[in-house]
């Protein structure tokens, strides 16, 4: 059974940190492309960063210096470090794991984890 299960999310004042967590099974990890996603209500599902399965990273422009993106392949687990959090991060912030094999692509979300910046 696949799951994507993530975790860290919180209500922290501006200025403030968070680690988010994304732990997955029944999934071919080590050779996924994995992905965080933030959403707010009305708005488009919008990607924040970016891992390859090479390890090369990339960073929306709004969080470039403030977010990295980090994964552990032993442990199946992808991060995301938010540091100089700002009232505009707020929203559920999802991760996604992609991949091919020869036969079929993959693609795999999490249920997603609330992140609000609130004074």
């Amino acid at each position: 059974q696949v799951q994507l299960v993530e975790s860290g999310g919180g209500l922290v004042q501006p200025g403030g940190s968070l680690r988010l967590s994304c732990t997955a099974s029944g999934i071919r990890f080590s050779i996924a492309d994995l992905g965080w996603h933030r959403q707010v209500p009305g708005k488009q599902r919008e990607l924040v960063a970016l891992t390859t399965n090479f390890g090369s990273t990339n960073y929306a422009d709004s969080v470039k210096g403030r977010f990295t993106i980090s994964r552990d392949n032993q442990k199946n687990t992808v991060y995301l470090q938010m540091n100089s959090l700002e009232p505009e991060y707020t929203a559920v912030y999802y991760c996604n794991a992609r991949y091919k094999t020869v036969w079929r692509e993959y693609d795999y979300w999490g249920q997603g984890t609330q992140v609000s910046v609130s004074a």
